[in-house]
């Protein structure tokens, strides 16, 4: 019988005197083969690793990947004192620090290097307007300190120096805000007051439903009842009503829509100021109709309106948060009251009265100053007079 020869598939135990039986790794064309270092020299390598504290599991693999380790920082040269490498640590550690809420070294390094970046530099602020600096040797615009000495309104008196018709102390102005010292010598020229003299002053007894200034919420403002057929025929005055007279024709002291009375419009803005100038003192006498909150019912609201609530009135009330001037009041018959104000609050005498428990059912203005109402019928106008001062 034939004698079959046994192939052994086993393959030879390497030596460390001869080459590994491993099959070389396949290199690409123009690559040398690696040098394998020799016993000797790989226990030469393995002392040196041990005195420079390199990782154990790297004993068995290549000089060169030893060598690139070793020249790369470990995670111990960064992990705090005390505290061991993540990579020498137990993996079960690493799972006891997670359950118990620690992170890992290299994420705790992350946040520290975060924690200590540099703050960046803040937006520049915007830089402050200019102010222009305030003069303490007492000087003042010129124009407010003719409207002060009563020559003619601020806009007057800016039109004026515009014009060329103010000399301080002899010497013409013509610069809009110029600063003088109180006491300098003011002349205007006479044009300036001829110019004047043409601007007229209108008195109207407004009508309920019409509003003192603009027109607002479908009602109509007062100036449109100034017309040559709305003219008091008992007006004697020889001037003519023209569109100019309509130019720049304000109000001076409003009247609400259900209010009644006399209305001064005017072109002058030294009548403007005289009547509602802050440190106008001009009286306006107001016929007031009210009635009782507490018994509407009542005829003789005078008789059930105790004296205290009339005397809050004269004075003792504040508006606003600010307290009201001195006012007259008085009773001019069961229902119908007098007041005299030296000021002009918004519905100033309406919410006096609801503070005192009595409603205005009718209010009147009477006159402004010196000038009357009189006899001027309800939605008529007139001229007011070179003789008639307020």
């Amino acid at each position: 019988m034939t004698e079959r020869k046994k192939i052994s598939l086993s393959r030879p135990a390497a030596t460390g005197d001869t080459p590994s039986a491993h099959k070389p790794p396949v290199r690409g064309p123009g690559t040398a083969p690696r040098k394998r270092m020799t016993a000797a020299e790989a226990e030469q390598a393995r002392a040196e690793r041990a005195e420079r504290g390199a990782h154990p599991r790297s004993e068995h693999r290549g000089d060169r990947r030893d060598e690139r380790r070793d020249d790369r920082p470990r995670f111990s040269e960064h992990a705090p004192r005390g505290d061991a490498p993540r990579r020498d640590r137990p993996r079960q550690d690493v799972r006891q620090d997670a359950r118990q809420g620690a992170r890992p070294e290299h994420r705790r390094d992350a946040s520290d290097h975060r924690e200590h970046r540099p703050t960046p530099p803040a937006a520049p602020q915007p830089k402050p307007a200019f102010q222009r600096p305030v003069e303490d040797d007492g000087r003042m615009r010129l124009s407010k300190l003719m409207s002060e000495r009563g020559m003619a309104s601020r806009r007057e008196a800016d039109e004026w120096i515009e014009a060329g018709w103010v000399r301080v102390n002899g010497e013409v102005i013509a610069e809009l805000g110029l600063r003088v010292p109180p006491d300098v010598t003011i002349d205007v020229d006479p044009q300036a007051h001829q110019q004047q003299a043409q601007r007229v002053t209108i008195l109207l007894h407004k009508p309920i439903g019409y509003v003192s200034g603009q027109a607002e919420d479908g009602h109509e403002p007062a100036i449109t009842l100034i017309t040559p057929d709305n003219r008091w025929s008992d007006d004697k005055l020889p001037l003519k009503l023209n569109r100019a007279h309509l130019r720049n024709l304000a109000p001076a002291g409003r009247l609400d829509i259900d209010s009644t009375g006399l209305l001064v419009l005017t072109q002058d803005g030294r009548i403007a100021k005289v009547l509602i100038g802050e440190d106008s003192g001009v009286e306006k006498e107001y016929l007031v109709r009210v009635q009782s909150v507490a018994q509407p019912e009542a005829e003789n609201v005078h008789a059930v309106t105790p004296e205290e609530a009339i005397e809050r009135m004269r004075h003792g009330l504040e508006l606003d948060g600010k307290q009201l001037k001195h006012a007259q009041v008085s009773w001019q018959n069961e229902q119908q009251l007098r007041v005299v104000l030296r000021e002009g609050r918004k519905r100033q005498i309406r919410r006096m009265c609801e503070l005192v428990g009595l409603k205005v059912v009718g209010l009147k203005r009477v006159r402004m100053g010196r000038v009357v109402l009189g006899k001027l019928p309800a939605g008529q106008w007139r001229f007011l007079r070179p003789d008639e001062r307020f």
